[in-house]
């Protein structure tokens, strides 16, 4: 039995890691140096397709200075990837996009090593290039991977030549329910690329001993890059150790491999440790961004507004390789489906190779896009059929027990009260208070992502707990919410416990820091090792107090028996010198949702583990002379199923809607030619602490039934809803629709001019 006087869990205490992060103390892969260590650089591509018809190095292996230089000539002719293994290791015949590395070095200084690049020749024979997804699908559009039978996939894939994979979500029959709807709306929404925005550029350090490396990296899954360097190196995943000393965030850009693999191939060439740094322009033109979306929308629905049928086809385009994209495509059909009770749905998605970066797993990927369209497109049926958007939306949404789109059962349902608390919050019975002003709401749902997760803990003698596990902290405070869960089973003060750091080599597995998953999965973890110190620490006491075990109870860092007790420290000094200390493994699995087969084709992801549901409002007004937008309020009402610590819960809020923002109203990669033309941090506009307005949170707990306290994932949700419910609000205050991303003064003021958008039936 456990008892404590003062829990932790539910609590605004500080963060684990606060002291050494605002004194800046705290260690990040980018500090990390070793003796001797040299630099590595990547020579990349400058056109978007072409075959390299000539390279030569040799003027760079020459450059005093240069300690080594690989071509793909050099390296293991392999392939990788999540899902889809098309991604070679360095260009060899052909590259199919700007920045594609061709090329590696690694010199005495960074100087030394760009100087190399500047020696290096190649020549390109230019082949015929695809920008635009449409383009790509077209019949007579030129296959950009005339080899994409070999590549390996995951079974799940289905795919075809320009198109990397298809899913497909479906229920009912769609077209009898459109004939039989009142009213048909169809429409068109387009999203851009952006970038995840993180502070530390992606890094790596390399450091071969005999025939084993060691990589200290920034990477969000370190498990991941030790199995993915495997395949790489044709090591055995015994000879890898991947170590995270610190990440200077993450938000999902960090999940697959970055330049770990570089430094690793140099390091060994060089026979010296080898570090690399992505630049800012690296980050803009080669890194992980979100996907890009042209998503159709096709609703048919009856007289009083209930939806009777939802038609979906949502293309992304993944770039050059498939990377993220099979599983974003597949997701953003969950999302168009929505937190709504549907009973006719036909979703089809498709990742689509172009010549342009490869894409990545920006945090809540496809939730933000697909929200987009659909949060907009229900504003629309509402203008439409003269509904309130509120009410439309309350008319349709799930409740408790019904059946999400893959037939999976719903539990702990909380979209009603969402949509009513952040309503209410934003004074929704003025919707438009005045002219060029206006309130917009929009409404959606998440996943808290599975995976297996492990932790080791340890009892020391002086009653301090560490507690190890292959989770990487990404700045979230999620491990300290984990420790809250800890101290509370063991009766011990957050402050009693020690974090250590991600490492393959001593941190039991996990699957990593991403879908809004790690205080849920390693909280688990901490009850189930905590339960085993438990058993051990009352069979110790029980001999000490003389007392039978069922008597036994834990509080104030103490076993008690009655009016007797004995502190858990004594007992750790106890097992230390008798029986090697008090020490346990814990391991937690989300089991996987049921669902019905039936409705799902090729879907990596096709039930969520314990979604969420959150809704966000926002006033804002709009100046018709220039189209600027001024956000007067901006609230948010989230489930997350119990409020472990409310601060960090707030944090993470707050900086999801900063994000959110971001790609509403201002930032996005443009390309030109398959080029970026804004690969710096003063023409991508990430809004600044003076761009975003101040975010008031409300959290919803409607208890999970899988997670530890009932909490449910929080970090990626609060990115979902801005774009929609900025278009919603803008739309409210001029009577015009964007509905393509980001929605800029320059695009406002040109659809003032334009006039209102029709938002009537297709």
């Amino acid at each position: 039995m456990t008892m404590t006087t003062d829990r932790a869990a539910g609590r605004r205490i500080p963060r684990l890691d606060a002291v050494a992060k605002v004194t800046g103390t705290a260690p990040y892969a980018s500090d990390f140096v070793l003796a001797g260590m040299l630099h590595g650089k990547l020579f990349r591509s400058r056109v978007p397709h072409a075959r390299i018809v000539r390279l030569d190095v040799s003027a760079a292996a020459r450059l005093p200075g240069v300690r080594a230089v690989l071509t793909a000539d050099d390296v293991p002719a392999v392939r990788y990837g999540p899902v889809v293994q098309d991604a070679p290791i360095l260009a060899k015949d052909r590259v199919h996009f700007i920045g594609q590395p061709i090329a590696l070095v690694a010199a005495t200084s960074p100087e030394i090593a760009e100087r190399a690049l500047e020696l290096i020749e190649v020549e390109f024979e230019d082949l015929p290039a695809v920008f635009d997804v449409e383009a790509a699908l077209a019949p007579d559009a030129p296959c950009l991977h005339p080899d994409w039978r070999s590549f390996t996939a995951s079974p799940v894939i289905d795919r075809d030549g320009n198109v990397a994979a298809r899913a497909r979500i479906r229920n009912g029959d769609v077209e009898q329910a459109f004939r039989d709807s009142h009213r048909v709306y169809e429409h068109r929404f387009t999203t851009q690329v952006v970038h995840a925005g993180y502070t530390e550029s992606r890094v790596a350090v390399a450091k071969w001993d005999g025939d084993a490396v060691t990589v200290w990296s920034n990477t969000q899954l370190p498990f991941e890059v030790q199995s993915t360097l495997s395949g790489l190196l044709q090591l055995p995943v015994s000879n890898i150790r991947v170590i995270v000393p610190g990440i200077g965030g993450g938000f999902g850009g960090k999940l697959r491999i970055g330049v770990d693999h570089y430094a690793a191939l140099l390091a060994r060439k060089a026979g010296r440790p080898v570090r690399i740094m992505t630049t800012t322009e690296e980050e803009l033109t080669a890194a992980h961004p979100r996907q890009p979306a042209i998503i159709t929308v096709r609703s048919g629905v009856a007289a009083d507004g209930r939806i009777l049928a939802r038609q979906g086809r949502v293309v992304v385009d993944t770039g050059a390789f498939a990377g993220s994209g099979p599983g974003v495509a597949a997701i953003a059909l969950q999302i168009l489906a929505g937190p709504y009770n549907v009973p006719n749905l036909l979703l089809e998605s498709f990742a689509v190779y172009t010549n342009k970066v490869p894409t990545g797993s920006f945090r809540a990927p496809s939730g933000p896009m697909g929200n987009f369209a659909i949060e907009h497109h229900m504003d629309l049926i509402a203008d439409g059929l003269g509904i309130d958007p509120l009410e439309l939306r309350l008319r349709n949404i799930v409740r408790e027990g019904d059946l999400g789109p893959s037939g999976e059962r719903l539990t702990s349902v909380s979209v009603e009260e969402c949509l009513l608390k952040a309503a209410d919050a934003i004074g929704w019975d003025r919707r438009r208070p005045e002219a060029n002003r206006g309130k917009g709401i929009a409404c959606g749902w998440w996943m808290t992502t599975g995976g297996s997760a492990g932790v080791y803990v340890k009892i020391a003698p002086d009653g301090g707990v560490s507690l190890v596990s292959g989770a990487v902290e990404l700045g979230t405070a999620a491990m300290t919410g984990a420790a809250q869960i800890l101290a509370d089973e063991l009766s011990v003060d957050v402050t009693d416990i020690r974090l250590g750091a991600a490492d393959t080599q001593v941190s039991p597995y996990d699957y990593g820091a991403q879908g809004s998953r790690t205080t849920f999965a390693v909280g688990n973890a901490c009850r189930a090792a905590a339960a085993e110190l438990r058993r051990q620490l009352f069979e110790l006491a029980a001999k000490e107090l003389n007392a039978p075990v069922d008597s036994l109870e834990l509080r104030s860092k103490c076993v008690f028996s009655g009016n007797r007790s004995i502190p858990i420290a004594e007992l750790a000094r106890i097992s230390q010198l008798s029986g090697g200390g008090l020490i346990a493994h814990g391991t937690t699995n989300a089991p996987p949702t049921p669902y019905d087969r039936s409705r799902v084709e090729n879907h990596p992801l096709p039930a969520w583990n314990t979604p969420s549901y959150h809704a966000h409002a926002v006033d804002l007004s709009v100046d018709p002379g220039t189209g600027e937008i001024a956000i007067h309020r901006y609230v948010v009402a989230q489930d997350v199923g119990f409020a472990i610590n409310p601060t960090y819960i707030e944090g993470q809020i707050e900086g999801g809607v900063a994000q959110g923002l971001g790609q509403a109203m201002s930032e996005e990669i443009v390309f030109e030619g398959g080029r970026v033309l804004n690969a710096n941090l003063t023409d991508y506009k990430m809004p600044t602490s003076l761009d975003v307005p101040n975010v008031e949170s409300i959290l919803v707990e409607r208890a999970s039934e899988a997670g530890p306290l009932g909490i449910k994932g929080v970090g990626e949700p609060p990115c979902i809803e801005p774009p929609a419910a900025i278009a919603n609000a803008v739309a409210a205050a001029t009577g015009v629709s964007l509905r393509s991303l980001p929605i800029t003064a320059e695009k406002v003021l040109m659809a003032l001019r334009q006039g209102p958008s029709p938002s009537g039936p297709a």
